[in-house]
Order: C-alpha cells, then sequence, then structure tokens
C-alpha cells in the first residue's frame, strides 16, 4: 500500500479541490499563471469578408457631422459670368483666323457651346466667331482641318434655336461648306451618298433666280475686277457734303427744334416710317446675301463631288447629284448656272470613256457592275437546267 503511486489523489470524476493559500514565507504564484493553466483557451473567432459583413452589425465609434464628410465631386459646368465668357469668345475670334491656332480655339468653342455659354446676349459674339472661321473660303476644305471645322459647325447646331433669324440663316449656309463639303471628301461610301442626298435636298429648296440677280451679280464681279473705281476727283467734291452737314448739324446743337410744339409728332411718325422701311430693306438684304452665300456654297459642293469622279464606287453618285442640279440650274445666277454646263459636259464625257472602258487617263476604269456585266455578256448558259456549263450532258451520262 505504500508503494501505492495514486494515493493521495482525487478520483478522476472529482473536480479539483480549490487552490489553498500557501503558507507565509514561500512564492506565491500570479492569477494569470494559474488561469492559463487551469482554465482553457477561448476559440478562435472567424473573420468574415468584409464584403459580406452587414452595415448595421458593425458598430460605429465616432460620429461625424454631416457639414464635415468630404466627398468626392467632379464639376461639370464652367461658372463663368458674361462679361468672362464675352471676353473669352474675344480672344477665340482673335486666334481662331490663324490656321495653326485654329484647332485650339475650334475646341474652346465647342467647350462654350457644351457649357451651355451660347445665348441671346452672347450669340452676337458666338457669330463673330463662326465668321472669323469662315473667313477664308479654303481653309474649311484644308485637309488638315477638316475635322475640326466639322466639328465646330456640327455642335453649332445644337444652339441653332438660341440665335435670330438673320443669324441661323448665316450658320446654315457656312454649314453647308464645313460639314457637307467635308462630308463629299469622306472614304465611306455612306456618308458620302448621304451628303450627296442633302446637297440635291438643299437645291431643290432654293428659289428660281431673278434678273435683278443676275445684274447685281455682274454689277458685283466688276466691282471685284477694278472696272468701277471712284475717282479722286469724286472723293474731293464729296468733301464740301461733309462740311455742309455738319453745319446743318451745328446749327441746332441743343436739340431745341424737337421741343417746338407741331413738329414732334410729325417728326416721330416720319422716324417710325423711316424705321420700318429701315427694317424692311435690311431683312431684304439678308436674304439676298443668305442665297448668295447658299449658292456659291453648293457649287462648292458639286465641285468637290466633280474632282472625286475617279473613283469607281462614286462615280453613280455624282452623275445623279451633277444631273439633278443641271436639271435644276435656273435656281442658280448665271455664272453658277455656267459652271453647272462645264461640270455636267465633264461629267458627260467621263461616263463615254468609262462606257468604252477607259478612263480619263487612258486606262482601264470599270466598276463593279460592270465588270460583271461584261464577264457575262459572252457567257454560255445551258438550256438544259444548268447541267453542263456549255450544254454538255457528262450529268446525264453519269447518271446513266
Amino acid at each position: 500500500m505504500e508503494d501505492n503511486l495514486f494515493l493521495g489523489l482525487p478520483p478522476p470524476s472529482a473536480r479539483p479541490p480549490p487552490p489553498t493559500s500557501p503558507p507565509p514565507g514561500t512564492d506565491q504564484p500570479t492569477k494569470s499563471t494559474t488561469q492559463k493553466e487551469i482554465t482553457p483557451a477561448p476559440p478562435v473567432p472567424i473573420l468574415k469578408s468584409a464584403l459580406k459583413r452587414s452595415k448595421h452589425s458593425e458598430p460605429q465609434t465616432e460620429v461625424e457631422p454631416a457639414g464635415s464628410k468630404k466627398r468626392l465631386t467632379f464639376k461639370t459646368t464652367v461658372d463663368a459670368s458674361e462679361k468672362q465668357v464675352i471676353e473669352a469668345m474675344q480672344k477665340i475670334k482673335l486666334h481662331i483666323t490663324n490656321p495653326s491656332k485654329f484647332s485650339k480655339a475650334s475646341k474652346l468653342a465647342i467647350q462654350l457651346i457644351q457649357a451651355g455659354s451660347i445665348n441671346a446676349v452672347t450669340s452676337n459674339h458666338f457669330i463673330a466667331i463662326l465668321e472669323a472661321a469662315m473667313s477664308s473660303t479654303t481653309d474649311c476644305t484644308n485637309p488638315s482641318l477638316r475635322a475640326d471645322y466639322h466639328a465646330l459647325f456640327s455642335a453649332a447646331q445644337d444652339v441653332i434655336d438660341c440665335l435670330n433669324k438673320n443669324q441661323r440663316n448665316r450658320v446654315t449656309a457656312w454649314t453647308v461648306r464645313a460639314v457637307l463639303g467635308n462630308d463629299l471628301n469622306t472614304d465611306d461610301s455612306f456618308v458620302f451618298s448621304k451628303a450627296a442626298g442633302r446637297v440635291k435636298e438643299a437645291i431643290s429648296g432654293l428659289p428660281v433666280a431673278t434678273k435683278d440677280e443676275d445684274v447685281e451679280e455682274a454689277e458685283a464681279l466688276e466691282d471685284e475686277k477694278g472696272i468701277k473705281n471712284v475717282n479722286s476727283q469724286d472723293q474731293e467734291s464729296m468733301l464740301p457734303a461733309t462740311s455742309e452737314s455738319s453745319e446743318r448739324v451745328e446749327f441746332d446743337p441743343f436739340g431745341l427744334d424737337a421741343l417746338l410744339p407741331g413738329t414732334s409728332k410729325t417728326d416721330e411718325r416720319a422716324n417710325i416710317k423711316k424705321d420700318a422701311a429701315t427694317l424692311i430693306k435690311k431683312a431684304e438684304e439678308d436674304s439676298k446675301r443668305f442665297l448668295k452665300s447658299q449658292r456659291e456654297a453648293l457649287i462648292l459642293c458639286l465641285e468637290i463631288a466633280a474632282h472625286r469622279y475617279k473613283l469607281p464606287w462614286c462615280q453613280t453618285v455624282i452623275d445623279i447629284l451633277v444631273k439633278h442640279a443641271f436639271e435644276n440650274k435656273e435656281r442658280f445666277t448665271s455664272r453658277q448656272r455656267d459652271a453647272i454646263d462645264k461640270l455636267w459636259t465633264s461629267i458627260r464625257v467621263q461616263q463615254n470613256r468609262r462606257k468604252q472602258g477607259k478612263s480619263v487617263t487612258g486606262k482601264l476604269d470599270m466598276n463593279a457592275f460592270e465588270s460583271l456585266q461584261e464577264k457575262y455578256a459572252n457567257e454560255k448558259i445551258s438550256i438544259r437546267r444548268a447541267v453542263g456549263g456549255n450544254g454538255s450532258r457528262r450529268a446525264q451520262q453519269w447518271l446513266g
């Protein structure tokens, strides 16, 4: 019994006795050491994915006021006053006439359009930008500037409602040059055909030219050639007239004549009639100027299309377009009618050469339809249900 090793130990099922205080003088173990030996380690918490955690379960330790939270926002509009917009337009007008700066200036003008800066107040300055861009008749068809001109005047269609009638007419005439003219220089057959159709519609919408317009055109040509020039004697004879007018103005320097009774009403009526006549005359001049610029732009489009006749896929569309212009040439002035006649004659000559299988250079030039037509013109077609290319009965003999 004395050799029993388990003597004095508690039974297996019994709980361990509480720890007894050691006698004084001995080292007392710490509380954490005894707990680490007796109590088991707590289970490791399972980490959840941050994407699967619910927002309600996350404790909010710090509550910040709504005004102190910083959010990332993107500014899509330009907050600028009308004065700043007008100053920017004036700077763009100065630089847009320079071909080397046209690309950047046109993009700035498009940004003003997209920002909604074009309205009734700034429309005159915007028209001045477009007028400066179209001051040269050849820059809009320059290969290095075609895309920029096309983008600028295409964007200008978005603000066409903010313009008055005269401004809309001017933008419409410029758009024919900058958009339709450049679309006729494309390599896309669909875009080319669509632009040619719009040119045809514009030609059909023109009024018939009158004899007065032919006379005015002839006078304008004479002025351009320098046939009508003002002599120095005429200029000297005009000097006393200006002095007389200045004396008349100085005769009533304080404007007392307007205060005299009996003359104010008649003067007001006369001024009203004069203003009305001036407005009517100005509207007529604006409409004439619009028709003139539109006709010139359409003639330019016809010339651009005719120069591309060497491309086979353009030829059919150009034939239809120039023929339509020739049939409606009475809608153009005499000088423009002569230009259309020359274009139609040139197209017909090239048509005849194409029918002979030759182009302007003398080389073989046929489109896909004409090549297939020539291929199957001499082809032998069998009448025996297409058995045998040359009418042979080898298939019947093989079938027995």
